[in-house]
């Protein structure tokens, strides 16, 4: 983060300066909203909610090293040395405040969003971009409205362009995220059943996600999954050009010739605008096609060649937890995709597995969160969708993960478990893992997998 003074803040905030300190030429270089990793001279911004209120630790922060706080109430006292900004919302002032200051940097903003996929065609898009661009790109997972301004107070003078992750799980959040971004490149991956409690249907999580255009750049290019129905009704109706990628004929970013060595990359060939050549990316699955002609949309858009996009979709990297590979002793391998999950990517995932290397395939899944009405029926679709692969063993957990059991049973995979904790399943775990054995590891985030592959790793073997 570049410095910013005690001026530029009130200014950008539309705060008033609390207490006896004057000195409005007096700066930060850090924004912290957790006291606990608060910098030395890093401003505090405590944030509220319906469980927490940042306010009580604005001492243990000043006191801990920040130069100063925001805050939405005046204090009985004020620690020398020390500047306070009242403002009306701290919640509104971290937006105000990352607006005003992404608006310091003539840079472009890269904005992905879609029901699944959104952080590895991030990942994606910010690896090709970073074979000739200094790119800020969001860090994990942080893509919503905590996240998003957090990310773009990091940007710096060095920076040339910024790719964002938007995340949204109800309607008019993405209006919102759309107004802080104000993205000149908007990539959608798919509308899908991620959050379709809250949405109700498809149709309204297109709806929601098209928000995104709300506040684009004139003219903002869109780069669409054309695989997608949905997202395919959306041409004519953005703000600039449209670009469509996937396997179907006459898109304008096509994939074909897919081979995989299902060990550890995928191959196929890329047909675009400028030409064709073949790319190895570094993941499995077949889906993996979507980020990687994502990726080489948004790399021509600004002026990348061919080979430098394939050398970056060959140095692309997964955020942890996202398919993961790890490969253990005696043959045995951890699917680690743990981070998150809801229907299209359970299959996606399955079918990784489906076609791993392996003497033993095990899926061990568990609940996926935000389907609403719809749940036990989406579930239930999993195990029906395990019965046309060829995994060897389920292991449900949880309560939702029953339905995935229950049809798994009907489906004919060969060994089912359910349990309705980790401890009850990682005993079983314990006895099914031997030499030769591939095991996925998914479920959605509140279920906190990452227990379990850290267990699996403990009774294997480091490779």
């Amino acid at each position: 983060m570049e410095k910013l003074t005690i001026r530029e803040i009130l200014e950008a905030t539309h705060g008033r300066l609390l207490g006896e300190f004057t000195d409005l030429e007096a700066t930060v270089d850090q924004v912290e909203t957790d006291s606990r990793t608060i910098g030395k001279g890093a401003l505090f911004l405590p944030l509220t909610g319906e469980r927490f209120d940042g306010h009580a630790y604005i001492g243990s922060a000043l006191e801990g090293g920040a130069a100063g706080c925001l805050t939405q109430r005046e204090r009985e006292s004020y620690l020398p040395g020390k500047f306070y900004i009242k403002v009306d919302s701290t919640h509104q002032a971290l937006r105000d405040l990352a607006v005003w200051y992404k608006n310091r940097f003539d840079i472009p903003v890269v904005a992905i969003t879609g029901s699944v996929g959104k952080t590895t065609t991030k990942d994606m898009i910010a690896a090709v971009l970073s074979e000739k661009f200094h790119v800020l790109k969001t860090e994990g997972n942080k893509n919503n409205d905590i996240g998003l301004p957090m990310t773009l107070l990091r940007l710096e003078k060095s920076h040339q362009i910024a790719v964002v992750e938007l995340g949204i799980n109800h309607p008019g959040e993405m209006e919102f995220l759309s107004g802080i971004a104000q993205p000149h490149v908007v990539v959608m991956t798919n509308i899908g059943d991620s959050h379709i409690e809250a949405f109700g249907c498809r149709e309204n999580t297109l709806k929601a996600k098209a928000e995104v255009f709300c506040h684009a750049r004139p003219g903002a290019l869109a780069v669409l999954n054309g695989d997608d129905p949905l997202l395919r009704s959306l041409k004519g109706k953005t703000p600039g050009p449209v670009l469509f990628c996937g396997e179907g004929e006459g898109l304008d970013y096509r994939a074909g010739d897919l081979e995989s060595d299902w060990k550890s990359q995928v191959s196929c060939g890329v047909t675009t605008p400028r030409g064709s050549c073949r790319m190895d990316i570094p993941a499995l699955g077949e889906h993996m096609i979507y980020p990687t002609l994502m990726a080489a949309a948004v790399g021509e858009h600004f002026g990348m060649t061919l080979p430098e996009i394939a050398a970056g979709v060959h140095n692309f990297a997964p955020t942890k937890m996202r398919m993961n590979i790890l490969p253990r002793g005696e043959n045995i391998t951890i699917l680690d995709d743990g981070y998150n999950a809801n229907p299209q990517s359970m299959r996606a995932a399955i079918e990784v597995l489906d076609g791993y290397t392996g003497e033993y395939k095990i899926a061990v899944l568990g609940d996926m969160f935000e389907l609403g009405p719809l749940a036990g029926v989406l579930h239930a679709g999993v195990g029906e969708f395990l019965g046309r692969s060829h995994v060897d063993c389920l292991v449900a957990i949880g309560e939702l993960a029953k339905n995935i059991y229950d049809a798994a049973i009907s489906s004919q995979v060969p060994e089912c478990y359910h349990f309705d904790t980790k401890e009850r399943a990682m005993l079983t775990l314990h006895d099914l893992i031997h030499p030769g054995t591939t095991v996925l590891v998914k479920a959605s985030r509140g279920m906190e997998f990452e227990t379990i592959t850290d267990y699996l790793k403990s009774i294997t073997i480091e490779e």
